[in-house]
């Protein structure tokens, strides 16, 4: 019984995770709430479930709801912008995504989105991503909320309106020009080309950044074209140029940036994310806490992206 329970488990593992990262926008908190999830399953009767998907995705969700609401009152106090833990592949080497990381833009989420279901009550988010991303019934979120199917319903349509009406940066491109921006872009970052970053800077950009109190950041967003490009040439030249490592990679599923080097006499690792709509940047998300870094792989040296 226990490997009957082991294997079923294992076959949903993969949905659930990608359930409580949406959740959580942790990789380390995410695979927490799942391995709970794994020892509520091996304690419960499981012949008297029906649905073990649905029973599991809502332990999920549940379990993710207490997770949210302690972890509101902990960014409180975080120190600056708080953005979540981005999952890192690498790109094909003809530049071309295979199958895999096809399969991975479908099952993650961007860092806009992300970003922006931290505007979003705990319960207003587990509504929203369980109902609009994963399909869930209702009926099903109720139970995970401990409230009426009526209340549940309530709460998603709160949390679209919320998501819809935010004003946060628009991320609609697709791939192919996603990686013609990100060029253009960092060729003018690397020629200290303000007119070219301009050209492919949305007039509304914002930047934010979260170094967590552990890494050099801004503490607030910049916005506006102007000001964001002149942030991030001088961000470029405070930069020890021979020893900065810079190369294009998948960031949850989107194409982004991922970097090393000396900033401010600190060895500071990046990983920068975008919001792209209309041939612009309309977002940048540069992720310096090394707490959400840890979990990739080091660049190796003298290797520069270009785009």
């Amino acid at each position: 019984m226990a490997d009957q329970a082991a294997d079923e488990f294992q076959r949903h593992r993969d949905h659930l995770t990608g359930v409580a990262y949406r959740l959580l926008g942790g990789i380390a908190e995410a695979e927490d709430a799942v391995q709970e999830t794994w020892l509520r399953w091996r304690d419960v009767d499981q012949d008297a479930i029906e649905q073990p998907r649905a029973w599991l995705t809502t332990v999920t969700g549940r379990i993710c709801l207490d997770v949210l609401r302690s972890a509101r009152v902990r960014r409180e106090s975080y120190v600056g912008s708080w953005l979540p833990e981005p999952v890192v592949r690498p790109l094909a080497d003809t530049g071309t995504l295979d199958p895999g990381e096809h399969a991975a833009r479908t099952d993650e989420v961007s860092i806009a989105l992300l970003a922006l279901l931290e505007r979003l009550t705990p319960e207003q988010r587990v509504a929203f991503v369980l109902h609009d991303v994963f399909d869930v019934p209702f009926d099903q979120i109720a139970d995970a909320l401990g409230i009426r199917t009526e209340a549940a319903r309530a709460l998603a349509s709160r949390g679209r309106r919320a998501v819809r009406d935010s004003g946060a940066p628009r991320h609609d491109a697709a791939l192919a020009e996603q990686r013609q921006v990100v060029a253009a872009f960092l060729r003018a970052c690397q020629q200290g080309d303000l007119a070219g970053l301009l050209a492919v800077l949305a007039p509304d950009v914002t930047l934010t950044g979260d170094g967590g109190g552990l890494a050099p950041s801004i503490r607030e967003p910049v916005s506006g074209a102007e000001r964001v490009g002149r942030f991030l040439l001088n961000l470029g030249r405070r930069a020890n140029d021979p020893e900065v490592v810079l190369l294009p990679v998948l960031v949850n599923g989107d194409l982004g940036l991922y970097g090393a080097g000396e900033l401010g006499g600190n060895h500071t690792a990046v990983v920068m994310a975008f919001g792209i709509a209309d041939g612009r940047i309309t977002a940048v998300f540069n992720q310096l806490n090394p707490e959400k870094l840890g979990h990739l792989p080091p660049l190796a040296p003298s290797r520069r992206g270009d785009g």
